[in-house]
């Protein structure tokens, strides 16, 4: 039988490792694009970040935004796209 001791190690190692995933793989998406003006329009997966802006712009311009801007780390990926 373990110890309470060894119990309580392996407890709190395990909970801080709960807390710890989820900081470190959050996105920097938080940050927006150089400029000001940009707003959080949503996010998907796409090929590019070409083809996130190519296919976000009618879209934008649909709702009165002239400009897109797509973050993601490039290639296949989710995209976080800005409009402004």
């Amino acid at each position: 039988m373990k110890s309470w001791r060894s119990r309580i190690t392996v407890g709190l190692a395990v909970g801080a490792a709960a807390i710890a995933v989820p900081l470190t793989a959050t996105s920097a998406a938080a940050v927006p694009p150089p400029g000001s003006g940009w707003h959080v329009a949503g996010g998907m997966t796409y090929d590019s970040k070409g083809q996130c802006e190519a296919e976000e712009l009618p879209y934008a311009q649909q709702n009165g935004y002239d400009e897109v801007w797509c973050d993601g780390p490039g290639g296949r990926a989710e995209y976080t796209v800005w409009v402004r």
